[in-house]
């Protein structure tokens, strides 16, 4: 069963940056897709960030040019460089996998808190 561990989080002023890490223990991570994403109270979560296998990127317009995802299969690692914070960036945000033929897995970690604030 996938498990996931999100950290990383914290308070930071506009402007500033955090990296946020999730490790992933049982799949084959080299062989998933991964993706950040994020939530606040009352709102659906949206995908921040996705990577595929390839190393193939895509991000939310919002966040272009100002976030990194990024991998390394040894660690079973994901990490999601953000820069540049706004507070519009505040919430808890979680990672996740899958492969070309399933969805997100339905176990989210616990997630990590971003707060941006001056």
């Amino acid at each position: 069963q996938v498990q996931l561990m999100e950290s990383g989080g914290g308070l930071v002023q506009p402007g500033g940056s955090l990296r946020l890490s999730c490790v992933a223990s049982g799949i084959t991570f080299s062989a998933h897709a991964l993706g950040w994403f994020r939530q606040t109270p009352g709102k659906q979560r949206e995908t921040v960030a996705a990577m595929n296998s390839g190393g193939r990127t895509n991000y939310l317009d919002s966040v272009k040019g100002r976030f990194t995802i990024s991998r390394d299969n040894a660690k079973n690692t994901v990490y999601l460089q953000m820069n540049n914070l706004k507070p519009e960036d505040t919430a808890v945000y979680y990672c996740n996998a899958r492969t070309v033929s399933q969805s997100w897995y339905d176990s989210w970690g616990q997630g990590t808190q971003v707060t941006v604030s001056s």
